[in-house]
């Protein structure tokens, strides 16, 4: 009985220290994949010369969407969409309030209101980019939301090349992050919302293959 009690306490033990071994891991791993994300956000924009078919910028800064705004005059895309607009802004009140001429621009942007997350937005931007059969694109975001804009949109659009184009909002501090503590908070969040985004997308495709 005493021999029993002994071998289950034993077994006890070294349950409790293999696991409490695998958290501590699991912690070190999340931390180092954190400051690897961090310090590798885009800081510069790639592929500046490269002609695509399309300009997508997601919402959320007035900076994205001007810089959509001088993609499309700069010939850099046949059109210009904008995902995640609020109902009811038409293209023409969006030109003037980036103060831009209507008349120039209003023909070649198009405006999605569907979207109110950035898989929406690769969802939405997929519909339209099927609609008009076009084979590349130029993602327009900040440069903190690149890594899991890029995620959603190459598993969206899988077949679609894409030329990432980030933006860098003056209030997000990147280059020393660790010192600011909004940008930190900002880069930390932005990192879970990552690492969630890239679960359910290979679950998804689990489950797909699967029932394939």
């Amino acid at each position: 009985m005493i021999s029993l009690f002994h071998r289950t306490n034993r077994k006890t033990f070294i349950t409790l220290k293999v696991g409490s071994f695998i958290a501590v891991a699991a912690f070190l791993f999340w931390i180092i994949g954190f400051f690897w994300f961090a310090t590798n956000l885009p800081d510069d924009v790639t592929n500046d010369g490269q002609i695509a078919d399309a300009i997508v910028v997601l919402t959320g800064g007035s900076d994205r969407i001007n810089t959509g705004l001088d993609l499309l005059s700069q010939g850099q895309g046949k059109k210009l969409f904008i995902s995640g607009v609020y109902k009811g802004v038409e293209v023409q009140e969006l030109l003037q309030l980036s103060q831009r001429a209507p008349k120039n621009l209003e023909c070649c942007v198009k405006l999605g209101y569907q979207a109110d997350d950035t898989r929406g937005n690769a969802q939405e931007s997929k519909t339209w980019v099927d609609e008009q059969d076009y084979s590349s694109l130029r993602l327009v975001t900040a440069s903190y939301h690149m890594p899991r804009s890029l995620l959603e949109f190459r598993h969206a659009m899988p077949n679609i090349t894409i030329y990432p184009h980030p933006v860098f909002p003056e209030h997000v501090k990147q280059k020393d992050w660790w010192l600011w503590p909004g940008s930190m908070t900002l880069i930390l969040s932005e990192y879970v919302k990552f690492l969630l985004a890239q679960v359910r997308n290979w679950t998804e495709d689990m489950q797909a293959k699967l029932i394939g």
